[in-house]
């Protein structure tokens, strides 16, 4: 068998029962994070111009919209993976090199699933399929330092779960991961220089294209069984040559995942708990700054730091400032959190955080990098006017996998984002059907997220 004819065993194979009762409580703690980044995500400016297309274009009403209304499962998988992707607070992987956010799955296996009219179990095993491929294709091949973005390894894991969702047998599977493996390459470009919407965007475009390819498949379209080892295949073209032996895998790649404590890129999230720490513990005025030394492994300097990724101190919107570790410490330094109302237009444009964020300087440390990604390591220095060192070491934070985040602190940080746009009843709605998800339909999940919010839009 080829290398997607394995892969489409192992999504066929696996049932519900595969997975651990840890694995399932990671996974519910992982679908109320993302839903509370889809829910606190409604009033964003590019949300807007999207749910606008859909609403001008149309489409067949078979799946929910989170905030209302319905379309087609193509276009529900597009829109409701930009939910969850916009805010940049949703839940990460670190292989050695590569980054991915799997809960960008959500949206696609969301919809394929109500639309297949599944139960909270198969929904559940598909989402954890979703997450294992694209955690396992970071680990083994990873794209990032060819040029090419980790959405390149998602087209494999949203047409993976979709596919399992719509319950096509092992060739149906085949041809979805395929013909979405062959067709989604995507350029890093997104993610460096000045950002723009589409590094919010990028992921869910896959997640959309990913689900036309499984319903393609499910009618009976074909793809290129050797999209992975073929001539010209992945390998060939991009990433080299991979082993991944899928009769050997499972489903808890989701354990090995982390949830953001902050509204910011994922490599930043050690740094602002320290800076947070030492605000608190030395209740640092900004006016006392003279400078600020962070010292990070180096992925977080390439990516967030001003390394090859380009300069991160020219920051005029949103998607610069999460993805600028000097923004994200002047903006924690100052307003002490980092949450989305760090971001809106007037916020980044203040005198005080583009004054702060260029006493920031960022380099790489070799030690640090070696530790990565089992650790996250940092080392903060803040230097007073008054000659004052304060400094703060730190390894990880809370939410890290190593360090995991409980359901309760997970439902907070849901409560702190949907606060806004839901009332108490409606909160506790969404949370009880998720925590008692393997009772419930996805009919059942996908009404509490349609109805209550539809005056945001």
């Amino acid at each position: 068998m080829t290398q997607v004819e394995q892969l489409a065993a192992f999504v066929v194979r696996m049932k519900y029962e595969d997975l651990s009762q840890d694995a399932r409580q990671q996974l519910k703690i992982r679908i109320i994070d993302a839903l509370g980044c889809a829910i606190g995500a409604l009033e964003g400016q590019p949300i807007k111009q999207l749910r606008a297309q859909l609403d001008d274009f149309g489409g067949n009403p078979l799946t929910t919209l989170i905030g209302g209304g319905k379309t087609s499962p193509d276009r529900a998988a597009l829109y409701n993976s930009a939910l969850v992707r916009y805010l940049d607070y949703n839940d990460s992987y670190i292989a050695k090199k590569e980054t991915c956010h799997p809960s960008d799955n959500l949206g696609a296996v969301l919809a394929a699933s109500e639309y297949a009219q599944r139960d909270g179990k198969d929904f559940m095993t598909a989402l954890a399929m979703a997450y294992q491929v694209q955690c396992r294709l970071s680990d083994v091949a990873p794209v990032r330092a060819k040029g090419f973005d980790h959405t390149t390894q998602g087209a494999y894991a949203v047409a993976a779960g979709v596919a399992r969702a719509l319950g096509l047998d092992q060739q149906g599977v085949a041809n979805a991961i395929a013909i979405s493996g062959t067709a989604n390459n995507a350029l890093r470009v997104t993610r460096t220089g000045n950002l723009s919407n589409w590094k919010g965007l990028a992921y869910p475009n896959t997640a959309f294209a990913a689900t036309h390819a499984a319903f393609l498949a499910m009618r009976g379209i074909t793809g290129p069984m050797e999209v992975f080892e073929g001539n010209k295949g992945l390998m060939d073209a991009i990433t080299g040559p991979f082993t991944l032996d899928w009769s050997q895998e499972n489903l808890e790649a989701v354990c090995s995942t982390s949830v953001k404590k902050y509204n910011a890129e994922f490599h930043s999230q050690s740094v602002l708990e320290g800076i947070l720490e030492l605000r608190t513990a030395h209740k640092i005025q900004p006016e006392q700054i003279e400078h600020i030394q962070i010292d990070v492994f180096d992925v977080a300097y390439h990516i967030i730091g001003g390394g090859e990724e380009g300069d991160k101190r020219q920051i005029h919107t949103k998607e610069e400032a999460d993805h600028s570790l000097p923004y994200m410490a002047a903006v924690g330094l100052l307003d002490g959190e980092v949450s989305p109302q760090q971001y809106v237009p007037e916020r980044i444009g203040q005198q005080d955080v583009q004054n702060l964020l260029r006493k920031v300087s960022i380099q790489p440390d070799e030690h640090m990098s070696q530790r990565f990604p089992d650790e996250m390591p940092c080392h903060i220095q803040i230097t007073l006017k008054n000659g004052q060192v304060l400094s703060k070491e730190k390894q990880d934070f809370e939410g890290f996998h190593r360090r995991p985040m409980s359901w309760e602190q997970a439902v907070a940080k849901f409560e702190r984002l949907t606060t806004a746009y839901t009332d108490a009843a409606q909160r506790a709605a969404i949370i009880e059907t998720v925590a008692n998800l393997e009772t419930k339909t996805v009919a059942q999940l996908t009404a509490v997220l349609q109805p209550s919010f539809a005056q945001v839009i």
